[in-house]
Formats: structure tokens, C-alpha cells, sequence
């Protein structure tokens, strides 16, 4: 089997799971185990030799391994990074506090604000001042800069951000500064602003140095443990990681820059859920990726993910931007909430059912593990329910006791509401399916989608027993779960090409456009966009996709314009007006004629072409034929148990045709058929549930 056949392996490190999927030429195997928190990487190693002893193959015989991880997401919210200490200019000590002065809720007089990263008592500031147009107002003081050292090793300060004023238009401040700390500190980690995010807006700049700055400590030493663990089992590969963006990168630049590997296990989602949607053929789609930890919203049009250049972390209110951490990256957009098959239910002071966002995580995991957790969990409702076979669940290599998990929500929430253990798990199972049917709304709404006419594409270990009630919620007829859906994020990773973006900010007005300068200034930023992508490449087509963020001048948010892959003439500046005009009229209904346009950054990607995936033939569908079994679940709308029957997946043929309720069970997860849905089995196995005729 190994023989000429590229072999290709692809992690995901969840909050509960690790998922790994392995691709030998046209076969593929996957596997799925609970994550071990303290060391990743032993998962890892673990779960990659259990899967090449499946396929009969050793590391040394992988070619490609495609990782991605939340780690450095959940380093943020659990608040698990290095010490971290901020050096700003003088008078810019507050930045992180004082923020953009807005409010995300205006009328909430207790409000809470996200904590910073660096308390105050690390931040600290030296005399120094460049303007916006580059130019040195006021030298740096290298004396105070050098006097920081001791201050700071005193302190056991294990990273460093430094983020001055105006540093994106002239970085050679920050830079001295980190060669002076690096002669006081040798060892320390230091992030410069102007590397991690040469853009314009103090306070999102900042921000993002001091996250990167943060969580660099904890990435590099993962990430170096697990190439030298790789290259003692004789790995002889290419290492990438997947970034926020959905492209993949070294590990040397993931080193670096590891707050741009902040999503990048849901990046891996919308990935594989874009690719499902270009097989299908569908347009519109939402992607709901569900694991053990949180739940994934993304919208989908034309087979591409949205995209965004900022993303928060950690936010104090769910829904509400403007509530978390912004961090100034290329980032696939979506929300994500604390909802997944770990997500611990109770109750509230107003004897209301909640869920989430604590996790139960992998360790002690859902009561229904056996591992010393005692709250329920989402999973341990899903288990009461009798949704999950608890004697086949992750392929069997996780036995769960069902009984254990009626004790936990008879305890938590049953009991102090007068409910049996059965309606205490449907009071659970409703509230974490109308929390994900919210985002939903709210994510589509923020965007002006119908979300109706889109379909549900649903994976990660936890979305297929959801699916069906979310999308009865939101009033969705269509969901889809594809096969390998229990891994999806993992087997996205495979078709995420080799990219990496750049931007920087440089202003310049139409009206007073310099295009010799500003040529040069992309052909720069494209060479080094170049330099970091064409190495993993390996002879594949490597493009570029240039943009322009305008706005008209004094506005406070840009539009990005697509802009031609060569030096730009005096006869673009008329294309650019026409294009920014008909981007703003599609936003704001009318352009304004004649104002003043200026850019205020510069985008450049390099990046190989994604994998293409096949379209999918029609099908003749047919009865599926005799169940493999028959579960006991208990309807919650109708108050009793009912026996519905079970099917494996595996053993269902394309067109095979059931009615719900009913069960398809697989290793990686199960699908949960409701009384409102058909479902079949399509060309490319995916379970189709369409919502029945009324």
C-alpha cells in the first residue's frame, strides 16, 4: 500500500480530543483519543503510532504532518501563558486598559471589561517618539531600555512585548530595544509589535504583540518537544501548521508567531467544510463544528469561508464584539462558544438549566467516563438519552457507563427542579442546542444572511447528535454530515494550501498617490510573503493576491479592494475608485461622489492552489434494509421512551434511504436523526437529512 503513495498525517489538538487522520495515496484511516493536557504531544505520538501499526507503516515513512491546535486559544482563556511584561512608549502605559474607549455594552453599568494579559504592574515605558510618517521625533533612550533588564529579570519575566508608538511605519526603535534586552536577558522571549502586526491602531497592535508575546513561550517549547520527538522515531518530513487564516505554515514561522496559530483547529473546519460544500455544489452553507470543548459557527459563500483581520479571544460576553482580547490577525471568520460534548451543565441562581463554557475537558472528562468527573456534562446528557451507544463510542476505545451519567444530572440539575435523570439530560440537551441555534442567528444576522436558505453542514465529534435540533431551531431543512465527520478539522488540514499573508500599514491618498513607492512596497512585502511559502511548496504554482484597505478619508473603518498582481500605474488610481465605490454602495447602499479615498494598509498573500475536490454524482436511493440494532431513547416532547433503530455507517450503501428518529453510528461520533427528517446516504457517503413534507 505505501509503495509510491504519498503518506500524509494530519493532527488536531482539541480541548478534550486529538484527532488524527492519515492519508496513504487514497486511503485513508483515522483515529481519535482524549487529549493529555499536561504534555500534547503524548496524544500525539501515541495516537500516530496506533495509527501507522493500523496501516502497517513507521514514521519514517511520512511525508507530510499537518498540525493544528488550540492550545495557544485556551493558554489565552485559561490564562496558563509566560509572565509577560509590556515596554511602550512613554505616556502609553495604559493602552491595554484604556483600550478604544468604547463600550461593548453601553447601558451596563457593572460591565466587564476582558482582563489584560500584562497587569500593570509589568508594563513599562522609555522615552522615545516616531510620527506617523516614519520619522524620529525623539531618540530612543537606550540607558532606560538597558536599566529595564535587571527590573525585569527581578520580576522572573519570561517574555517581552514591545509595542512603540508608530512602530509600523518605522521599526528601528523596537528593534534596538530588543537587542539591548537580548544582551541584558539572553533567553528571553521578545515579541516586537512591528514584526507581529506592522498595522496602524495602537491599541489592536499592542494587543496582538502582547497575546503573541504571551503564548510564545508555552508554543515554542511544545513545538520544539514534538519536532525532536518526531526526529528520534526517525521522521524524515516536511512539518506544517495550520495558521487562523485556514493556510499552513513552517514551524519555524509558527514559532515566531504563534498567536497566528490562535484558530486554527476551527480554521481546519471551515476548510473541510468549504471543500464539502464545492462537492455538493451548495452555495450557502453554515458550518457547525462541534467537539468536546466549544461549537463553531462559519458562514460559507461559493465554497469560501469569510475571512477577517481581526479576532477576539477569551470574550466576557458572548455574543457581544468588543467584549474579548482583539487580536489583529488573518483569521477565517466565525464565533465560537463554550459548547461542546464537555460543556458542564448546572444550575443558576435563578434555578435556570446552563451549560458551559467550563469544559469537563479530558481530564476528569463527563461523568459518563469513569475518570473521577462528577458534574454532568453535555455527553452525559447525550448518553442518558440513549443517543450514544456508550459500548461503541471512539471506535470502543472508550467505555461509558450510562449510569454515571444519570447520577451526575440527577444530582445537578434533576433533583433540585423535580426532574427525572432523563428530563434532567432533555433540559440539557435543549439549552446547549438553542446556545449554538443563537450564535447561529446572531452570526448571520451580523452578516445580512438569510440562514434558511442555507445548509447545515455538521462535523466534530459532538455536532451529528445536535445537528438535527439546531437546525429544527433555526429553520434549516437541509444538514449534511460527511463522512469522516468526527475528524473534520483534522482532514481539512489536508486540503489547506501553503500560504502566508502579510499586511502593513502605509497611507496614501488617491488624489496624492506615489505608485513607484507604493510597488515597491508590495514587491517587498510579496518577496517575503514568497520567501516564507515557496520552500514547503515544492515546485507547486505559488500566487499572490494583492489588496488595498480604503476608506473615505476621516472614516474610521476600511473596505479591501483586490488589486492587480504587477506595479500599479496613474491608470489604476481610476479602477481603485470604481472598485472601493462599488464596495462601499453594496455595503452602504451609495457611494459618496467625489470624496477624498485613502489606504490605510496593504495586503499580500502568497499561497498554492487548495485541493479540488470531486462533485458528487447522484444517486438512486433505496431502503436502507434491516437496522444493525435498536436503541432506547427518551423523547423529551413527548415524555416517554421510544425504541428507535440503530444503523452502522459502514454498512450502509450510497442511496440507502431512513426515516427518523433513528441512529448512524460510526467509530468517530453519531448521527442523531430526528422525527423531522429523512435521511440518506450520497455519492461521496455523507448522511443527507432533509426536513420531511408537512
Amino acid at each position: 500500500m505505501l509503495e509510491g503513495a504519498e503518506v500524509r498525517l494530519a493532527v488536531d489538538i482539541g480541548g478534550t480530543f486529538t484527532d488524527i487522520v492519515l492519508d496513504i495515496g487514497a486511503q485513508r484511516r483515522t483515529r481519535k483519543l482524549l487529549t493529555t493536557p499536561t504534555q500534547p504531544e503524548q496524544a500525539v505520538l501515541d495516537g500516530t503510532r496506533l495509527i501507522l501499526a493500523d496501516a502497517k507503516a513507521r514514521i519514517s515513512d511520512i511525508d507530510v504532518f499537518i498540525h493544528g491546535t488550540t492550545l495557544a486559544t485556551n493558554a489565552i482563556i485559561e490564562r496558563r501563558g509566560a509572565k509577560t511584561a509590556l515596554i511602550a512608549t512613554d505616556g502609553f502605559r495604559d493602552v491595554l486598559d484604556i483600550g478604544t474607549e468604547s463600550r461593548y455594552d453601553q447601558y451596563d453599568l457593572s460591565i466587564d471589561k476582558p482582563k489584560p494579559l500584562v497587569p500593570r504592574s509589568l508594563r513599562f515605558t522609555v522615552p522615545e517618539r516616531v510620527d506617523a510618517h516614519g520619522q524620529v521625533r525623539l531618540p530612543l533612550d537606550e540607558a532606560a531600555v538597558r536599566a529595564l533588564g535587571p527590573q525585569l529579570c527581578a520580576l522572573n519575566v519570561a517574555s517581552i512585548a514591545i509595542a512603540f508608538l508608530h512602530a509600523y511605519a518605522n521599526p528601528e526603535h523596537e528593534r534596538r530595544a530588543a537587542e539591548i534586552l537580548g544582551e541584558e536577558m539572553p533567553g528571553v522571549s521578545i515579541t516586537l509589535s512591528s514584526a507581529v502586526c506592522p498595522e496602524i491602531r495602537e491599541y489592536e497592535r499592542t494587543s496582538t504583540a502582547v497575546a503573541n508575546a504571551y503564548v510564545q513561550p508555552l508554543m515554542d517549547s511544545y513545538l520544539a518537544r514534538m519536532e525532536q520527538a518526531l526526529r528520534i522515531e526517525q521522521f524524515r518530513g516536511a512539518i506544517y501548521l495550520v495558521t487562523s487564516g485556514g493556510g499552513v505554515t513552517s514551524i519555524a514561522t509558527a514559532r515566531r508567531f504563534p498567536v497566528r496559530l490562535v484558530e486554527s483547529g476551527p480554521a481546519g473546519g471551515a476548510i473541510f467544510a468549504g471543500q464539502i460544500a464545492a462537492r455538493l455544489g451548495e452555495r450557502k452553507v453554515l458550518s457547525f463544528d462541534m467537539g468536546g470543548t466549544t461549537a463553531k459557527i462559519c458562514l460559507i459563500e461559493d465554497f469560501e469561508p469569510e475571512s477577517s483581520r481581526v479576532f477576539e479571544v477569551d470574550r466576557a460576553a458572548r455574543f457581544l464584539k468588543g467584549s474579548g482580547l482583539p487580536v489583529r490577525i488573518p483569521v477565517i471568520e466565525m464565533v465560537e462558544i463554550g459548547a461542546g460534548g464537555g460543556s458542564i451543565a448546572r444550575i443558576d441562581a435563578m434555578k435556570r438549566v446552563t451549560v458551559g463554557p467550563e469544559s469537563a475537558s479530558s481530564e476528569p472528562g463527563p461523568a459518563c467516563y469513569g475518570r473521577g468527573g462528577q458534574r454532568p456534562a453535555v455527553t452525559d446528557s447525550d448518553v442518558a438519552l440513549g443517543m450514544i451507544d456508550p459500548d461503541a463510542f471512539a471506535g470502543g476505545t472508550i467505555k461509558l457507563d450510562p449510569e454515571l451519567s444519570k447520577q451526575a444530572l440527577l444530582r445537578d440539575i434533576g433533583a433540585p427542579l423535580g426532574l427525572t435523570a432523563e428530563m434532567a439530560a432533555y433540559a440539557v440537551h435543549e439549552v446547549v442546542c438553542e446556545n449554538m441555534a443563537s450564535a447561529a442567528r446572531v452570526h448571520a444576522v451580523e452578516r445580512g444572511a438569510v440562514i434558511g436558505q442555507h445548509t447545515l453542514i455538521a462535523f466534530g465529534g459532538a455536532a451529528p447528535l445536535h445537528a438535527a435540533r439546531v437546525a429544527e431551531k433555526i429553520g434549516v431543512s437541509r444538514v449534511v454530515v460527511p463522512s469522516n465527520a468526527g475528524v473534520g478539522s483534522a482532514v481539512g488540514f489536508l486540503a489547506a494550501p501553503i500560504s502566508y499573508e502579510l499586511v502593513r500599514s502605509r497611507h496614501a491618498r488617491l488624489d496624492d498617490f506615489d505608485t513607484a513607492l507604493v510597488s515597491g512596497l508590495l514587491q517587498e512585502m510579496a518577496d517575503e510573503a514568497r520567501a516564507l511559502v515557496e520552500p514547503g511548496a515544492a515546485g507547486a504554482d505559488v500566487r499572490e493576491r494583492r489588496a488595498a484597505f480604503m476608506r473615505y478619508v476621516g472614516q474610521g473603518h476600511e473596505i479591501a479592494v483586490e488589486l492587480p498582481n504587477r506595479p500599479l500605474t496613474a491608470d489604476d488610481l481610476a479602477a481603485l475608485r470604481s472598485s472601493f465605490e462599488a464596495g462601499y454602495a453594496a455595503l452602504f447602499e451609495r457611494p459618496i461622489p467625489g470624496a477624498a479615498i485613502e489606504v490605510l494598509s496593504w495586503s499580500v498573500l502568497a499561497t498554492t492552489d487548495p485541493l479540488q475536490p470531486p462533485i458528487v454524482t447522484e444517486v438512486t436511493r433505496k431502503p436502507a434494509g434491516k437496522a444493525a440494532g435498536h436503541r432506547k431513547f427518551f423523547d423529551g416532547r413527548a415524555g416517554r421512551i421510544l425504541e428507535i433503530p440503530l444503523y452502522r455507517r459502514e454498512e450502509m450503501a450510497p442511496g440507502a434511504t431512513i426515516a427518523g428518529p433513528a441512529v448512524i453510528a460510526e467509530d468517530e461520533t453519531s448521527t442523531f436523526i430526528s422525527n423531522s427528517f429523512d435521511a440518506h446516504i450520497d455519492g461521496a457517503g455523507s448522511i443527507v437529512m432533509e426536513r420531511k413534507a408537512a
